[in-house]
């Protein structure tokens, strides 16, 4: 009882400072709930990618509430990420879990350093084109970790001139369809708590959607990716050392 009542507490948490980013809770939900899993493959990939799905979609509300989202672009984007990612879930279910998570643990260093890195303000250009074509190899490698694809989406539309909330608005649609997609793989193979995964839904989507409300209307993008980066971080390093013992 104490163990699920940190798992979703924690889960909470990340979904809210998720939302505040537009990213869907998977990337940090996957640590997180690898510390109570054992099975990455079977139970904390399919968790994570209802969860994601779920709370990009309430994220998207509050943004698009306060007119952060490019819904044209957000739905060409959608398009290529959903029919994408089932190929990185497919391929995922023949390789041994620990180069898995060799390959999620430097995904992480790069979100650590693409959020903690300083965003010069300049007047370019939004390249949409490269953001639909970099959406591909995004959107295999997400399948393929369990997570949705607004983890190197989000910082690539901010590369490619796209202003920080525009770009978290149009990030939590594009990943929401996907992460449904990503999940059919998982299907057969997945193990279910049924109680557990309906409680954390509905947890998630609340802290989405007020995350997601919070930084359209007050807070300062630099403030929250830094914080989601320490999240992460500290989550990452405990799943590696409980790995190591």
């Amino acid at each position: 009882m104490n163990q699920n009542i940190v798992i979703v507490g924690g889960l909470f948490i990340l979904a809210f400072v998720s939302g505040m980013l537009g990213l869907g809770v998977a990337f940090a939900a996957v640590p997180f709930l690898g510390l109570f899993y054992a099975d990455l493959i079977h139970d904390v990939q399919p968790l994570s990618l209802i969860l994601n799905g779920v709370t990009a979609l309430f994220s998207v509300i509050g943004f698009a509430k306060s007119g952060f989202v490019d819904w044209k672009k957000a739905i060409i984007l959608a398009v290529i990420t959903t029919l994408f990612a089932p190929a990185g879930s497919y391929f995922v279910q023949y390789i041994d879990q620990k180069y898995v998570w060799l390959i999620y643990f430097a995904s992480v260093l790069y979100l650590a350093y693409s959020l903690f890195k300083p965003v010069k303000k300049t007047a370019t250009e939004e390249n949409f084109k490269a953001a639909a074509f970099l959406s591909i190899p995004i959107s295999i490698l997400s399948g393929f970790l369990g997570v949705g694809p607004g983890f190197l989406l989000m910082p690539s539309l901010i590369v490619l001139g796209f202003e920080p909330k525009k770009a978290a608005g149009i990030n939590a649609f594009a990943v929401c369809p996907p992460s449904f997609s990503a999940l059919i793989p998982h299907i057969a193979t997945a193990h279910w708590n049924i109680h557990m995964t309906v409680i954390l839904v509905i947890v998630g989507s609340i802290g989405s959607f007020y995350g997601a409300r919070l930084t359209s209307r007050h807070v300062s993008n630099e403030r929250i990716k830094q914080l989601f980066g320490v999240l992460i971080v500290v989550t990452t390093m405990y799943k590696i050392y409980t790995l190591l013992r």
